[in-house]
Order: C-alpha cells, then sequence, then structure tokens
C-alpha cells in the first residue's frame, strides 16, 4: 500500500511543480530572491493550482511516511521528476528522447535495488526527538541552506538556479523527516502532544522557506534546470535525516553500502538525464518584456 501512496504522492508532487514553475518564470526577474515575488504570485489562479496540488501530494507523502521509514518512502517521492516530464512534454507536444527513456530506467532500478538491498527498516523504540537534537539538525540544515544561497548568488542565472533548487530540495528532505517524527509523536501521544512538538514547527518552518526558494528557482532558470535538483537533494537529505534522528535503518555491511551509495548515486545521474528533458526545457511561460538575461538563461 505504502508504494501506491508513494507514488500517487509522486505525481501530485511533479504536476504541482510544473504549474508554480509556468507562473514563476512569467514573474518580474527584479523580484528575484525577495518576499515580493511570493506576493506576485500568490495573485495567479493557477500558482494557487500548483501549490494546492503540491499540498495534496505533501498530504499523501505524510500517510506513506506514516506506513513507512523515509528510507522507503523518499525514493518513491523521486519519482515525482518522472510525472513531471510527463506532463510537460504533453503541455509542450514532445515525445520523450532516448536519454529521457534510459534516465526513467535508470531511476527506477536503482530504487528497486537500494530497497532490495538496503532493507530498510524503522527503530522499533520511540524516535530521537528531544530539543537539542532537532535544533542541531535544523541548524546544520539551514548551514547547509545558506552556504548553497551564497554560492548561488556568485553565478550566473542558471548557476543560482541550479543552487537555490538545491537548497529548496534540503529543505524538502528536512521537512520529510520531521513530517514523520510528527507523525511518531501524534501515533504514541495524540494530536495534541503532535501540535505541542517541535517537530511540527519544523515541517512548516522547512516548507515555507523551501516553497519560497523552489519559486525562486523557478524563476531564475527554466524547469530543466530548476527542478532535478530539488529531487535529487530531498531523497539524499531526507534519508541521512530519517537515520540520524528517528531510527531508521539500513544495511550497514560493507557490501551493502557501497551498494546503496552506488544506487543514490545512480538516482542523481537518472534525475539529471530525465531533466535535460526538452519537454520541461519547453514547459515555461514567456517572462516579462525588457528582460533579455532570463530569456538567455532560459535558453541555454
Amino acid at each position: 500500500m505504502v508504494f501506491v501512496v508513494g507514488v500517487a504522492a509522486a505525481f501530485l508532487l511533479g504536476v504541482g511543480y510544473v504549474l508554480q514553475q509556468r507562473v514563476a518564470a512569467s514573474m518580474p526577474l527584479s523580484d528575484l530572491l525577495r518576499i515580493r515575488l511570493l506576493l506576485d504570485l500568490m495573485r495567479r489562479p493557477m500558482w494557487w493550482a500548483g501549490i494546492g496540488t503540491m499540498v495534496a501530494g505533501q498530504v499523501l507523502s505524510g500517510l506513506a511516511l506514516q506506513m513507512a521509514t523515509v528510507a522507503v518512502v523518499e525514493p518513491l517521492l523521486s519519482t515525482n521528476l518522472l510525472f513531471a516530464l510527463a506532463v510537460a512534454a504533453l503541455v509542450a507536444g514532445h515525445r520523450p528522447r532516448l536519454t529521457e527513456i534510459s534516465g526513467a530506467v535508470l531511476l527506477s532500478a536503482a530504487l528497486g535495488v537500494f530497497l532490495a538491498v538496503g532493507d530498510p527498516r524503522s527503530s522499533p523504540g520511540e524516535a530521537r526527538t528531544a530539543v537539542p537534537v532537532v535544533v542541531m539538525a535544523v541548524v546544520a540544515t539551514l548551514g547547509l541552506v545558506a552556504a548553497c544561497v551564497l554560492v548561488g548568488k556568485t553565478r550566473g542565472l542558471v548557476g543560482e538556479s541550479i543552487w537555490l533548487a538545491t537548497a529548496a530540495g534540503v529543505l524538502y528532505g528536512l521537512q520529510d523527516a520531521a513530517t514523520r517524527g510528527a507523525l511518531v509523536v501524534h501515533t504514541k501521544h495524540g494530536f495534541v502532544a503532535m501540535l505541542l512538538n517541535e517537530w511540527i514547527w519544523v515541517v512548516v518552518g522547512a516548507a515555507t522557506i523551501g516553497i519560497l526558494l523552489a519559486q525562486n528557482a523557478f524563476k531564475a532558470a527554466r524547469l530543466d534546470y530548476s527542478l532535478p535538483p530539488i529531487t535529487a537533494a530531498e531523497p539524499v537529505i531526507g534519508i541521512a535525516l530519517g537515520i540520524a534522528l528517528l531510527g531508521d535503518t539500513v544495511s550497514l555491511s560493507v557490501l551493502g553500502l557501497a551498494v546503496e551509495f552506488s544506487c543514490l548515486a545512480a538516482m542523481v545521474v537518472a534525475v539529471i538525464l530525465i531533466g535535460r528533458s526538452p519537454g520541461l526545457a519547453a514547459c515555461t511561460l514567456p517572462g516579462p518584456p525588457g528582460e533579455p538575461e532570463a530569456e538567455a538563461a532560459r535558453a541555454a
């Protein structure tokens, strides 16, 4: 059942990303890394449709995280790029190429081998939700996010988009791990306890900042540059935090670790192959006139 729910969540996330990027790309370049960008986007019905679809996907991903470990659910959620590819290709009237098909096959194979070899399991004990541990995890994650944003500001629009998208993916990974942490509290102590627990605030904060950074990445460059880093960073960070904070386990044998890291690397390569889709590149609304730099970045 977790596989059905996880794939359904990935589908909704992929559709939501496509809708958000189509609107964000049409915003003024002067709004980049400003709260004004979010305010402008909030006036566009299509953007709200994208956010609503993504939220529905997040709800399903939360349900999946209640059924299984982060290490199981995160790879399933990473298939959202496949659905984004399909939707973008439909919108652009584009037929998938060999590289995209190869990426899809590689992603599916890497997921299957990772799950078979890693044998991810939940810890039977209480998740490690002590406040100091959560604070350290959040601070370390925010430090990584800040580094990505600072590096991005030294690059051109395409480079900035990639780094901002990576930062958004890191936050989405934190959000996924925090969601499962909150659900553990809900299952063992009830709804009120979950609302008073620190995990729920991590979920809200990570989601809010992640959405803001993702919109800026979508604005800075087209979808084939801005979506793959999100899809690649989210499962890696989510799995790492699930193991570090929630007691999830994977195979720790030398051979098992080698295969698991190889699978994660293969997933990243697959995401890049799929992300170079001309369909994703074409799935962009034209930006405002007078922004030659943005148009050049999208055409790069």
